[in-house]
């Protein structure tokens, strides 16, 4: 591997995150110019931002036919925003959940992963499949829309107000055409940013003898989460615990419908599937999703140590992946712990949060 690898590397995250922000800003003042409400740039142009330099990525993969850096940044992405992102900043401070991520997105998340787990049974994600994950993208978003503009989404709409006001920042009193420049050249930076990240992940993975789809998993998926990593944790280290879930659902929900349902329809075949990732790595992401239920019903609250166990799994995960990269025998001892220690941590989650279910039952019901 030569430095010119690594430096590429390093240009391109600097790409994907500069790009996304100067995207969303300029969007975000060109649509509140134009009278659209905060709640409905929130929910679009905002929210798009955060799964920017993914899709910019992942379509950049598939276009080029680097699938399993497309799908490994996707897959690798989703469990590292549940398991490091949340773990990390319930660590800083116990998060605060609201009742409908709990009661809605949440399920809604697992729900879609559990659907598109059995579409890549068969190793691949048709043009049509991956269409009709974009257009369950823009459904769900609409109904966020119609939901939101109830009376009672009060809370919701101030939320993405400020969302917007802190992404507008200044570039809301310059001219027209600044904005439409911040645009362009905020898309020109991720297109940039996702040749210099492919092709660079792809020239590390040879060096290192490892697969692109390990590369995926790891380096590139963390590289375009870090935004949401910093974000949330300094959220939570500034006492604002209450959006960092939502955040990271809400990503995930754009990851697995936008992202791979666009870069699936547009390759001329599909994305075909690696096995490994049908074995390992999207079961991996599945129980992540779906340990938050029990967590997050547990006092509606990721607690400090439920957060350090999180940020721990991750952590194990990655090793897995090294060790198994690596051709070692220690894998399979290191797959036979963890086939003992998840389990009991899985009870030990499904207690807490079915107890927490009741005490919210009867303060329901009293």
């Amino acid at each position: 591997m030569d430095i010119q690898s690594i430096f590429g590397l390093a240009i391109g995250l600097v790409c994907l995150t500069l790009g996304a922000e100067w995207l969303v800003r300029g969007a975000s003042s060109i649509a509140t110019r134009f009278g659209i409400a905060p709640i409905v740039i929130g929910l679009t142009v905002v929210a798009f931002g955060t799964s920017a330099p993914e899709f910019a990525v992942s379509i950049g993969g598939a276009l080029t036919g680097n699938s399993d850096v497309a799908l490994g940044n996707i897959v690798g992405s989703n469990t590292f925003n549940i398991l490091l992102v949340l773990g990390l900043s319930a660590a800083v401070g116990a998060l605060t959940i609201e009742q409908r991520i709990i009661k809605r997105d949440i399920p809604i998340l697992l729900a879609i992963s559990v659907v598109i787990y059995g579409l890549i049974l068969n190793e691949l994600v048709g043009r049509i499949e991956g269409a009709a994950l974009f257009i369950g993208l823009l459904a769900y978003i609409w109904w966020l829309l119609q939901d939101a503009r109830k009376a009672e989404s009060v809370t919701v709409t101030a939320e993405y107000k400020e969302a917007v006001d802190q992404v507008e920042g200044y570039a809301v009193t310059r001219p027209v055409y600044f904005q439409v420049g911040l645009v362009v050249v905020g898309l020109a930076l991720l297109v940039l940013g996702s040749r210099f990240l492919v092709g660079s992940a792809t020239n590390i993975a040879e060096a290192f003898g490892v697969s692109d789809l390990v590369i995926g998993l790891t380096v590139v998926a963390a590289g375009t989460s870090l935004p949401e990593l910093a974000t949330s944790v300094m959220a939570a280290y500034r006492g604002q615990r209450d959006i960092a879930v939502g955040n990271v659902v809400g990503s995930n929900l754009f990851n697995t419908l936008g992202v791979l349902g666009s870069s699936a329809a547009l390759t001329s075949s599909g994305i075909p599937v690696d096995r490994e990732l049908i074995r390992l790595d999207y079961p991996v992401m599945l129980a992540a999703t779906l340990v938050l239920i029990p967590v997050c019903w547990n006092g509606f609250a990721i607690k400090r140590w439920e957060g350090v166990l999180l940020a721990a799994f991750y952590v194990a995960y990655v090793a897995y992946l090294v060790m198994e990269a690596g051709e070692s025998t220690t894998p399979e001892l290191f797959r036979t712990m963890l086939l003992i220690v998840i389990p009991i941590v899985m009870i030990a989650f499904t207690a807490t949060g079915f107890q927490g279910w009741r005490k919210y039952r009867a303060a329901q019901s009293a």
